[in-house]
């Protein structure tokens, strides 16, 4: 079997971590959390490192940029929703093609609810492929300045309170655990004075396995 490109050696602890790296199982994996709570800085450390390809990572924010490009989204509300339903079946095509092919995928979007989870986890049972989740909690001061340097124009610094309450609710470890994931690791971040390439060298992830073992 070919080396998955998922899978790469060089990204193991930096020199004086004492913890060994995070082995992440071959199936889906699932990144929590609020907007500007980290989640692109940390899959794009992990492209950047080749610790994953860039076709392992499947974001709605990307898909949902690929389906408006430089054009604002409807107003109208009945065409927002079927936007939106078109991103989600993109988003689960992508996933169930990877999963299918024994490989590894990243879902990038911020599923603090359980029903966003639901529907990621169904997919995963499809092909009895573990699923992992990635918690990103910061607290609220540290992800409020987060999402003011990033300077985003599509949230309110209310709407991301919002989100990191629905969070703090509804996705704790033990929540998660219930729902289907298999393990749950919480990545640091600027409350561990930890950047989203030191957390990357936190984890690994296993090489792809044939279809259908």
């Amino acid at each position: 079997m070919p080396k998955s490109p998922l899978n790469r050696t060089d990204g193991g602890p930096r020199p004086g971590d004492l913890a060994p790296p995070i082995r992440i199982p071959v199936g889906l994996v699932v990144l929590v959390g609020p907007p500007a709570s980290g989640k692109t800085s940390f899959v794009r450390a992990l492209v950047e490192r080749r610790q994953v390809e860039a076709e392992a990572v499947v974001s709605s924010d990307e898909i949902r940029a690929e389906v408006f490009g430089a054009s604002a989204e409807p107003a109208d509300s009945d065409a927002a929703d079927a936007v939106e339903a078109r991103i989600f079946e993109e988003r689960d095509r992508r996933i169930v093609a990877r999963l299918a092919a024994g490989r590894s995928v990243i879902a990038e979007s911020t599923n603090v609810t359980p029903q966003a989870r639901e529907r990621l986890i169904a997919l995963a049972r499809r092909f009895d492929a573990p699923v992992t989740v990635l918690r990103f909690a910061p607290d609220v001061a540290d992800l409020l300045q987060q999402y003011a340097e990033r300077g985003r124009a599509d949230l309110t610094a209310a709407e991301v309170r919002a989100y990191a309450a629905v969070m703090s609710r509804d996705a704790g470890a033990d929540r998660l655990r219930s729902e289907g994931a298999a393990a749950v690791h919480d990545v640091p971040g600027r409350r561990q004075s930890v950047t989203p390439a030191e957390a990357a060298t936190r984890f690994t992830f296993a090489p792809c396995r044939p279809p259908g073992l």
